[in-house]
């Protein structure tokens, strides 16, 4: 099954009794809903997928849990630094051509796509959800 043309996937919201907490190791551990475990395991089934992130909407951005050897150690890092800049200049550009309306629009998906690879960036209210995959395969 390919990603092109899919319909932007659906990032089902965290309760608030299971926002990510600290573990003893420093890393950020939550017990996501069922819901998103179908949503990532669809993902990851995906031949074509090389990984994903999901992230915290906190500055600095914080992995809660990533998949594929792409996001591993500081390239990971990387990836979701870049990640939460990217979304947070699209918020700030959708601000500036909002001028004086009352509500700002917000972004709800986002792809971007590089000679090599496609991001796909779905946000939500207090996470973020970036997929990595090669558009070739």
């Amino acid at each position: 099954m390919s990603l092109k043309g899919a319909a932007s996937p659906a990032l089902p919201s965290f309760p608030p009794s299971q926002d990510a907490s600290t573990s003893s190791a420093g890393q950020s551990q939550l017990t996501p809903p069922p819901e998103l475990e179908q949503t990532l395991t669809m993902l990851t089934s995906h031949r074509s997928v090389l990984g994903y992130m999901l992230l915290t909407r906190s500055h600095p951005v914080t992995i809660i849990r990533h998949s594929g050897a792409v996001f591993e150690g500081e390239q990971g890092r990387k990836y979701a630094s870049a990640v939460g800049r990217i979304v947070e200049s699209v918020q700030r550009g959708l601000q500036e051509v909002s001028g004086d309306q009352m509500e700002v629009d917000d972004m709800r998906f986002m792809r971007i796509r590089t000679k090599r690879h496609e991001i796909m960036i779905s946000p939500d209210e207090r996470y973020l959800l970036a997929v990595l995959h090669d558009p070739a395969s």
